[in-house]
Formats: C-alpha cells, sequence, structure tokens
C-alpha cells in the first residue's frame, strides 16, 4: 500500500514510518523537518498552513493517509485542528480513502477532560483534537479510524495493549506507532475509535478483535 505520513518528523511520525516500512508500505514522509526523516521513505515539504488544493498534490498516488501531525501547542488551530481537516479533504479529493488519525484519550468525551489531570492541564489541545475527530466522524467520504492514546512516553515498545476497556494510561511511543501503522492490515478498525494504553494483548490480535 502507499501511504502518505503527515508529521512524519516527529516523534510518533518516525516510528510510523519505520513501521510502515517494515511492514512492506511504501512511504512517502511528510515534513517540515525532512533532516529527520527516514531516507528510506520518499521526503514531501509538507506545510498545514497550505490549501486543500495545494495538500491534495503533494498526497496524490498514495492509497492511505495516517496523520500524526501535531504543533506541540505552538499553532494547535492551523495544525492540530485544521491541518487535519484540509488533509481529510484533500484525501478525499485523490481518492485516499483510508485515514488514521492520531489523537488523543477522551478526546471526544469533554466531561472527562477536567478530572484526568494530565488532561486537564492541555484544555486547548483537547478542544483541538475534539473538533478534528468529530470533523472527520461526522464527514463522510474515508475509511477512517481514530487513535486515541494517553501519556506517550520514551521507552521501550512492549508489543502488548489494551484497546477500548474504558481505562486510561500510559504508552510508549513505539507501541502507538505499531497501532497506527497496524491498524491498516485490519478492515475491521474502519469506523472505530480506539483508545489504547498499556495492556497485555498482542497488538496484532488486540487490533484484530477491536
Amino acid at each position: 500500500m502507499k501511504v502518505f505520513v503527515a508529521g512524519a518528523s516527529g516523534r510518533v511520525g518516525q516510528e510510523v514510518v519505520k513501521e510502515l516500512l517494515a511492514s512492506g508500505h511504501t512511504v512517502t514522509a511528510g515534513a517540515r523537518h525532512l533532516d529527520a526523516v527516514d531516507d528510506r521513505a520518499e521526503k514531501a515539504a509538507m506545510d498545514l498552513h497550505a490549501s486543500v488544493d495545494d495538500l491534495a498534490k503533494l498526497i496524490d498516488g498514495n492509497d492511505a493517509v495516517l496523520f500524526t501531525a501535531g504543533s506541540r501547542g505552538k499553532d494547535l488551530l492551523q495544525v492540530d485542528l485544521n491541518g487535519s481537516v484540509k488533509l481529510q479533504e484533500a484525501a478525499k479529493k485523490v481518492g485516499a480513502k483510508r485515514f488514521v488519525q492520531l489523537s488523543s484519550t477522551f478526546a471526544l468525551e469533554q466531561d472527562k477532560w477536567a478530572s484526568v489531570p494530565a488532561l486537564a492541564s492541555i484544555m486547548d489541545y483537547n478542544v483541538a483534537k475534539f473538533y478534528a475527530d468529530r470533523w472527520l466522524i461526522d464527514h463522510p467520504g474515508l475509511d477512517w479510524t481514530i487513535v486515541q492514546p494517553g501519556i506517550l512516553e520514551e521507552r521501550a515498545a512492549t508489543g502488548t495493549v489494551a484497546i477500548n476497556d474504558g481505562g486510561y494510561g500510559r504508552n510508549a511511543i513505539s507501541d502507538v506507532a505499531k497501532v497506527l501503522a497496524g491498524s491498516l492490515a485490519h478492515d475491521n478498525t474502519v469506523g472505530k475509535v480506539l483508545m489504547m494504553h498499556d495492556g497485555d494483548r498482542a497488538i496484532d490480535e488486540a487490533l484484530g478483535e477491536a
């Protein structure tokens, strides 16, 4: 499969690119900082401030888009929210029907934000993710999956996960990348929100039963 990764120079995006390449996909890595992108991927300079038409030209020819881009709180409206929305619309224009979005735990459950300390401190980020996710869900035309991990940690992958068990927790970044990339091989994840955290199920097994 030909896959475009938006935000390929970020912490999660870099790991997603590695996972996709290891699985035999052809990867185009979209990023602002191309020097941080895996040299085995095709590199594409990406600016999420660009128009839908320009983004459509950038991703044309791909079968799927994985959105892992983020501004680290510096440009939430233009990147985390509207960047996602524009890339969704661009994907529809060029027929890249499969769209996998990195979100955040409880992004669609606003009543939970104040009660989870890690979320209470990033309210603007929660709002951006809420509306980016809602746009993907409410505007048909894509075969979407939304992945909502808890706290991201730079540590060794466990290879195991809990998905949609109602809980909240921590995640190795590499495990999040495995879920994002692995969802492409599991059609049962289309149209689903996958809330994930550390668990005891093998990732491929958990995705197959999500």
